[in-house]
């Protein structure tokens, strides 16, 4: 049966349906403790409609979601109109109907014959929807359902809890699910003694009237997933008690930017303890390890100079070879916490250079690190900042431009550098004089040659009227001007390409290039999410104009490598995979895969003034490196076929890695074997 006829039957089955009192369910969606959208569910008798909007840091899903259950509480019909993060428009449909399952997303389309109805997991939905998600798994045998398109849902207890009332409202016990299997992370659920949905994990969703205890759930949701964390610790670092004896690997040194030829390397607990050519190192010992190279790259590991730390993260990370990370704003008080779980060994991850974010007050805000209404209050948040520990400041979009020159000149005076958006109203040139060490994002570089000042890039402008580059002359005084003042005060720049590929090129139902290597290793949700829109495309010429945008910023980044400033490898996301692509980029810009891997290993610790211990694999330094199976000098592909990952001696196989996240593996761990 067509899906439009099957929509028809749905809604004349809906309204025969017996009349029942309707239900209002109304949610609260929280951002670091501010109220930033809302959700409204009424639910009558099988039917029920979802009215979900969220707007922060001047973007936000918007959703309308129609839906009609079976007598079982299966959905039987689902529309979804909308749109999604970044505003290009959302319609989704799915239907079961006299044995036929049809769907239409962003993402995909299909049907399948299917004798009773099969849980639908939508591309656009609201978070109301986790909570028919946990309904009909609470049911299952096993608490295990296929779903559509494909895969499977578990859900697990993890927690009971009980919250106290208060100002009119009744205590609430509630039950804390996992909701696992379909996308790299799993969502936490909270459901109350009736069975209906209260919020989600961290108290991001919560329902209304119950605001006041968000905290204490985003301490319990830290709680959750610090102790999943700390297993997966138990489970994936491989720490040696002697000398780990590495043999029959090729050593990347980005000095020379070669690769050499075959060498053993030598670690004893977090240093490199010696290098030599095989057959000329020390002999063997006993109760050495060894592990056998069998021919691949050895080399340091690779940095995401633009990163929001997580747990899961932390872990793609890993497995992709990472060993350093700077992150460029958190919640504050987790990181910490993370901190120091990754120094005391509780916890696993690349290592972690912090960056304290600032942001000014206005309807746009991004509900993250610090908010300042006044500079006197900027200034103190700087302060705690340094008084924390924080490598730099990072400003962003609402900050007052009148206020960045004092804010840098108290950040230096403490000992801290600068980075960041470049403000609405203010220019790159401005902000470069003003203190910036680097800018964070090309994009934020580019709108000031390609906007005109009085446009608020608070909004999704900053990324949409990336459009506009491909008319940008790179050889105007207009650019040609802030390169030379780059390269005047050393500025750098925190290019995130890859995001701005991910962005620009989007387009429903099409896997894009940088995903393409590893996407069918991924589960069925995270798949479908990135074959989805993030600028809307009304036309060719739009779609024409963002290929062209997106080409001139491959050329901005080859221009400013030419110049000589330096690039920062940065992703702002969070799987580790992109920063694979992040190299790739700049070997598409032009630049030569061996420098490009300089750029991304010794260049940015330099960057962070720790290239004495860190950046090359040489006695004395950190043991911290990655071993490829292949040569990325010769093909930046192999780039992505990470063996085994090494920060301070420990080791972590990304194969095992993969696994854990419910990702297939994409190249086996080497062969380690213990001397006699």
């Amino acid at each position: 049966m067509p899906i439009r006829a099957a929509f028809v039957l749905a809604a004349l089955a809906l309204a025969t349906a017996q009349p029942a009192a309707a239900a209002t369910q109304r949610f609260t969606v929280l951002a670091n403790g501010e109220k930033v959208g809302h959700l409204v569910a009424e639910h009558e008798g099988r039917a029920a409609s979802v009215d979900y909007a969220v707007s922060n840091n001047g973007r936000g899903p918007k959703a309308k979601e129609q839906i009609r259950f079976d007598a079982a509480g299966m959905p039987v019909s689902w529309t979804i109109e909308g749109s999604s993060l970044f505003g290009s428009p959302v319609s989704e449909r799915f239907a079961w109907t006299d044995g036929q399952a049809e769907w239409t997303s962003q993402a995909d389309q299909g049907r399948r014959p299917a004798a009773k109805p099969i849980l639908y997991i939508g591309n656009d939905v609201s978070p109301w929807m986790l909570g028919v998600y946990v309904k009909a798994l609470l049911k299952a045998p096993g608490r295990t359902l296929p779903v559509l398109p494909s895969g499977e849902m578990r859900l697990t207890e993890v927690r009971k809890i009980t919250l106290p009332g208060g100002q009119g409202k009744e205590p609430v016990s509630l039950t804390v699910y996992e909701l696992s299997g379909i996308d790299l992370s799993p969502d936490y659920v909270l459901v109350d003694s009736r069975g209906e949905l209260f919020g989600t994990g961290g108290g991001r969703l919560i329902r209304e009237g119950y605001e006041a205890h968000a905290p204490r759930l985003e301490a319990l949701q830290r709680e959750i997933s610090i102790q999943r964390a700390e297993d997966a610790a138990k489970a994936l670092a491989h720490r040696f008690d002697g000398p780990v004896r590495i043999r029959n690997v090729r050593i990347y040194d980005p000095e020379s930017m070669t690769v050499g030829a075959p060498s053993e390397v030598l670690v004893f607990r977090d240093r490199i303890a010696g290098v030599a050519p095989m057959g000329a190192s020390t002999p063997m010992r006993p109760g050495e390890t060894l592990i056998d190279g069998q021919g691949g790259v050895l080399m340091p590991g690779l940095h995401d100079m633009h990163a929001h730390s997580s747990f899961s993260s932390n872990l793609f990370n890993l497995a992709a070879g990472v060993t350093a990370v700077r992150d460029q704003g958190n919640d504050n008080d987790a990181l910490l916490e993370m901190m120091e779980g990754l120094r005391t060994g509780r916890l696993i991850g690349p290592r972690i250079v912090r960056n304290g974010f600032l942001e000014g007050r206005s309807p746009f805000s991004a509900r993250n690190g610090r908010i300042a209404d006044s500079l006197p209050q900027a200034l103190d948040h700087v302060r705690w900042y340094a008084d924390h520990g924080y490598w730099q400041i990072k400003i962003y979009n609402s900050f007052n431009p009148d206020w960045v020159a004092p804010v840098a000149a108290e950040a230096k005076r403490l000992g801290m550098g600068v980075s960041g958006h470049v403000p609405a109203f203010s220019s790159p040139d401005r902000v470069i004089r003003d203190g910036y060490d680097d800018i964070a994002h090309i994009n934020q570089l580019m709108l000031g040659w390609i906007l005109d000042p009085k446009e608020d890039t608070r909004t999704p402008l900053r990324l949409t009227g990336m459009a506009r580059g491909k008319d940008l002359d790179l050889s105007s005084e207009r650019v040609q001007a802030t390169v030379r003042l780059m390269k005047e005060r050393g500025t750098a720049l925190d290019t995130t390409a890859m995001i701005l590929e991910r962005l620009m090129l989007s387009r429903s139902g099409e896997v894009q290039a940088g995903d393409a290597p590893y996407l069918d290793h991924a589960p069925i949700g995270y798949q479908r999410y990135r074959k989805r829109n993030f600028v809307t495309i009304n036309s060719p010429r739009d779609d024409a104009d963002y290929q062209a945008g997106f080409r001139k910023v491959l050329e901005v980044v080859k221009m400013l490598d030419d110049a000589g400033v330096q690039l920062l490898p940065g992703t702002d996301d969070g799987t580790g995979f992109s920063s694979h692509r992040e190299m790739e980029l700049y070997v598409e810009a032009g630049i030569p895969a061996a420098k490009a891997l300089r750029i991304g290993t010794l260049d940015a610790e330099r960057y962070f003034r720790r290239d004495g211990d860190l950046g090359t694999i040489q006695r004395g330094k950190l043991a911290d490196f990655i071993l490829i199976g292949g040569d990325p000098t010769a093909d930046i592909r192999d780039i992505r076929k990470v063996r085994m990952t090494m920060v301070g001696g420990v080791a972590f196989y990304p194969a095992e890695i993969y696994e854990h996240l419910s990702v297939k593996p994409f190249a086996p761990p080497p062969p380690v074997s213990k001397a006699p």
